[in-house]
């Protein structure tokens, strides 16, 4: 039995989705986990559940809602398991990328360290915002959506983890 146009549209875009949004989402549920075993199992169940949604290719808000349902998953695997655990330093950062990006410069790779481990000095909830905002690249209104906050609380956040990191930043370099 041949596939049909409609079946073959369906399949590309879920290959583009998982192309795509795999290694970010993998990434955020390792950090939301501090598991990559569980994270790997929580972006699984988000791509089965996008599988189920029947999205189409026309879906301007494909990223956001899969980062809603694995961020939704996350935390019920955590409720699950009756505990929150932080996250080791770098852990989530040792997830590899599906495709890594090639002639990082020894000197951006520390940049991005001290960075990292700046972020890792914010409270859980600044970290998640900076994290969908600048490393996902989401809108504030996208954010609100995914974390169920406010947008004007996502942009508090947001304010005041720039602030701190700014001054850490320059106190560090003191």
């Amino acid at each position: 039995m041949n596939p049909t146009p409609a079946d073959e549209t369906s399949g590309d875009f879920l290959k583009d989705a998982l192309a795509r949004h795999q290694a970010p989402l993998l990434r955020y549920a390792t950090r939301l986990l501090s598991d990559p075993d569980r994270a790997q199992d929580v972006v699984q169940d988000t791509f089965v559940k996008l599988l189920a949604r029947q999205a189409t290719a026309g879906d301007d808000h494909v990223a956001e809602w899969l980062f809603t349902v694995c961020r939704h998953r996350a935390f019920d695997v955590l409720r699950k398991e009756g505990r929150m655990k932080r996250f080791a330093e770098g852990q989530a950062e040792a997830v590899p990328a599906a495709d890594p990006r090639p002639g990082s410069a020894l000197e951006q790779a520390e940049t991005q360290a001290a960075l990292r481990r700046l972020i890792d000095r914010l409270p859980p909830n600044q970290q998640e915002v900076v994290r969908l905002k600048f490393q996902n690249g989401f809108s504030y209104k996208e954010i609100s959506r995914i974390t169920e906050l406010s947008i004007s609380n996502v942009g508090f956040l947001i304010h005041t983890a720039v602030r701190r990191l700014r001054e850490d930043g320059a106190a560090q370099q003191l």
